[in-house]
């Protein structure tokens, strides 16, 4: 127990910055993932061809790759990118790629005849989406949406490929300096707490957004 509590500041440290690339990289994709499954659903056809191409190139290549290439790659054409805003800008992109597809298909499978029905009410195509179509799609996408971010939250360890210091690389290093393998533990026990919760935050979600079903 001693031995934990001795190497536990190390692991907060590590755990402190992968919650910040977690907590920034949600907050962005959504607005994001919304726009741009709106634009491939309703968009002009240029929008949708452009949307097309960008979740086909994101969603078909490896996260590790394109953050590889954002902070390795980008130099070659004078774009010097600092490792945060590498990995938050490899993230959005990829995230941001799978959760448009998820909303893209909640919004197609809503029923036509409830814009049909928003439009006799006299309802703008705006207020349309906003009061009754995403309301819905919301609720159907949850369960996916769960996973998505679950797994988002266990790739922030990818970011100890650039040398970022998050909780499975302070771990790492750790168990290299003192041969232990007490801190893979602890590490285990910090994604475990966090998948638990995130659970727990979407199933609330699910509950309140019930009342569209």
């Amino acid at each position: 127990m001693d031995y934990v509590l001795t190497i536990l500041p190390v692991l907060l440290k590590g755990l402190k910055l992968s919650l910040t690339i977690y907590g920034i990289v949600i907050i962005l994709i959504f607005p994001l993932a919304i726009l741009a499954a709106i634009g491939k659903v309703s968009g002009p056809p240029i929008l949708k061809k452009i949307l097309y191409l960008y979740t086909w190139i994101w969603r078909g290549t490896p996260l590790l790759l394109q953050l590889f290439f954002i902070y390795f790659g980008l130099p070659y054409f004078g774009i010097n990118l600092p490792p945060f805003v590498a990995v938050i800008i490899a993230f959005v992109l990829n995230v941001a790629a799978y959760e448009t597809e998820i909303i893209r298909a909640g919004i197609e499978s809503i029923d036509k005849g409830q814009y049909e029905a928003a439009k006799a009410l006299g309802l703008t195509y705006f207020q349309t989406m906003r009061r009754i179509i995403i309301p819905q799609t919301i609720r159907r996408v949850l369960p996916a949406t769960c996973n998505e971010a679950i797994l988002t939250f266990k790739d922030t360890a990818l970011v100890a490929a650039i040398g970022m210091g998050d909780l499975l690389r302070s771990a790492k290093e750790v168990v290299t300096s003192d041969f232990k393998i007490t801190a893979f533990f602890v590490a285990f026990v910090f994604y475990l707490i966090i998948s638990s919760i995130l659970l727990q935050v979407f199933s609330r979600l699910e509950k309140k957004y019930s009342i569209y079903e």
